[in-house]
């Protein structure tokens, strides 16, 4: 019981590392979880520090032990199961999450997640509140990046301020979820063009199944902000079928919208980027996962969805 706790000294909102493997076997050795890849005629045995990591994505040619898996769970990492590059490999819409049963999860959260879900107009409530925080991490993390900012990405940008005044203005407006998603979806299209145009993409256009890489880093890099949002809501303890906004009858919505709070502040504009600088997937996925470190991603997540769960002054409620 002592190693299990050892296990669990990193909180999962400071937890350094995701990993995606393919091609490998992931096992269970001399109290490790190691990853073993063949080199030529020779095996190479590569250790995960699961106590620092979140997520595990297994894409092709991947297995894993069922000791492996006991490991995993007894650190909290969720394993996925994915296609190459990450991208699910079912319907391409989905990562299968196994998430670690071995503990309890507090109730702390779910009973404040349900004690407003079943209102329609608190769930609006919510659904915008996270539209907000999103808005306010883009600007911050724009703000703040050097790199952001020296590749051509400016809050102050003209084209940035008309785009967030038309959605703000429209935000106040809305009145139903479906309104919001649709104010999402044309703030990110215009996102999409802005960042086209300082990265020099002109005829950019989004197509998840796109062989550009422009197009393949932003199918990739939004399943690992998807694996921080299903980290968080499991740490948590909140089922990921209590969406706020995105599609009601779909299972694993709330993964969405909590993703959704930072894959426009950074997925976005270091897909463009590499995709520029026509950089390995490898090499973007390492920026992502710089990135969501230096700007404490996985931190904001949890203070955002806590923020929501605990929320009791609901006076607010439009007529």
């Amino acid at each position: 019981m002592e190693q299990l706790t050892d296990l669990k000294t990193i909180l999962h909102s400071k937890r350094a590392n995701i990993y995606y493997l393919e091609k490998c076997r992931v096992m269970q050795k001399d109290g490790r979880v190691l990853y073993l890849s063949e080199a030529g005629k020779a095996n190479q045995y590569w250790n995960i520090p699961i106590a620092n990591t979140t997520v595990i994505l297994l894409g092709i040619g991947t297995s894993i032990t069922q000791a492996a898996i006991r490991m995993l769970a007894s650190a909290g990492v969720l394993v996925g199961f994915c296609g190459g590059g990450g991208t699910p490999l079912l319907m391409a819409n989905e990562v299968e999450w196994l998430t670690p049963q071995s503990e309890y999860r507090p109730t702390e959260y779910l009973q404040g997640w349900v004690g407003f879900w079943f209102d329609e107009d608190k769930r609006f409530i919510a659904a915008r509140i996270f539209q907000q925080a999103r808005i306010n991490f883009l600007l911050t993390a724009w703000e703040k990046d050097r790199d952001l900012k020296s590749a051509g990405f400016n809050v102050s940008d003209s084209s940035i301020v008309a785009a967030l005044d038309t959605f703000n203005t429209r935000m106040e407006q809305a009145t139903t979820s479906s309104d919001l998603l649709l104010i999402e979806a044309e703030l990110t299209k215009e996102l999409y063009k802005y960042a086209a145009r300082q990265t020099k993409q002109d005829f950019f256009s989004r197509d998840r199944n796109g062989a550009d890489n422009a197009n393949a880093f932003l199918n990739h890099g939004n399943y690992l902000a998807y694996g921080l949002g299903a980290t968080t809501l499991w740490v948590l303890g909140i089922p990921h079928g209590f969406a706020v906004m995105h599609g009601k009858t779909r299972r694993g919505a709330l993964v969405f919208d909590i993703a959704d709070l930072i894959k426009d502040a950074l997925i976005l504009p270091w897909a463009f980027i590499c995709a520029q600088e026509n950089a390995s997937e490898q090499a973007f996925r390492q920026q992502c996962l710089q990135s969501f470190a230096s700007h404490k991603a996985l931190d904001f997540m949890f203070n955002q969805v806590k923020t929501v769960a605990l929320k009791t002054d609901w006076e607010e409620v439009s007529s």
